[in-house]
C-alpha cells in the first residue's frame, strides 16, 4: 500500500481483504465439508474406507497406486480389510465378501466386523449377527461392531437389543462418537436401515 493513503483508506482495505479471505475461506469448507465427512475417520464405517475400488476380480493396491488381480496373498490382510470395506460402501456386498475370503487371519474383529456388515446387507441378518457376536467376543469395545449388531437388532424389531448395542457404545466412548449417534437415530427412526 502506498504511505500516500489516509488510515480509513488504508484500514478499508484490509478489511475488504480480510472479509474476501473469510468468505473464500467458508466458501472452501463448504465445498470440501462432504468430502471430508466421507473419509474423516469418525470411527463408522468410513473410518478404514478407500476411496478407489477396481473392476470385478481385483483389488485396490494403495502401495502401488494401482487395481491387481483378487488372489491369496496379493495384499496384506489390512489391505484386503481395507478394500474389503471400500466395496461394502460402494454397496458391492457379494464382491467385499469375496476379498474376505481372502484373507489369511478372517477372524479379526474388524474382518468379522465386515463380515457380518456385508452379510446383513445381502439380507441374511442372523449369519450377520453371528459374525458381529464373534467380533464383539475379540474385543468388547470395538464401537462400530456394537452400532451394527445395534442395527440388526432393529432390523429383526428387537428394539430392547438394540438399546442394549446403544448402552454399551456410551460406556466405550460416550455419546458424542459417530457410533453412539447413528445407532440413537435409528432407534428413533429405524425406517432408514
Amino acid at each position: 500500500m502506498s504511505s500516500d493513503l489516509d488510515p480509513s483508506t488504508s484500514q478499508g482495505e484490509i478489511m475488504r481483504i480480510e472479509v474476501t479471505f473469510a468468505a473464500a475461506f467458508g466458501l472452501c469448507l463448504i465445498v470440501a465439508g462432504p468430502v471430508l465427512a466421507d473419509g474423516g475417520g469418525g470411527g463408522g464405517v468410513n473410518e478404514r474406507s478407500n476411496a478407489t475400488t477396481c473392476g470385478k476380480g481385483e483389488v485396490w493396491d494403495s502401495r502401488n497406486q494401482k487395481c491387481v488381480k483378487a488372489e491369496n496373498g496379493v495384499l496384506p490382510d489390512d489391505g484386503l480389510t481395507d478394500y474389503a470395506f471400500a466395496l461394502v460402501k460402494a454397496g458391492r456386498y457379494g464382491e467385499a465378501l469375496t476379498v474376505l475370503n481372502l484373507l489369511k487371519d478372517p477372524n479379526t474383529p474388524v474382518a468379522l466386523n465386515y463380515r457380518g456388515y456385508a452379510t446383513r446387507k445381502l439380507g441374511r441378518i442372523d449369519e450377520g449377527i453371528s459374525y458381529y457376536l464373534k467380533s464383539i467376543a475379540l474385543d468388547p469395545h470395538y464401537a462400530q461392531v456394537r452400532e451394527y449388531l445395534g442395527e440388526a437388532y432393529l432390523l429383526k424389531g428387537e428394539t430392547a437389543g438394540a438399546k442394549a448395542q446403544l448402552q454399551a457404545i456410551k460406556q466405550i466412548c460416550g455419546t458424542v462418537c459417530d457410533e453412539y449417534e447413528h445407532l440413537a437415530v435409528a432407534i428413533a427412526d429405524p425406517a432408514d436401515l
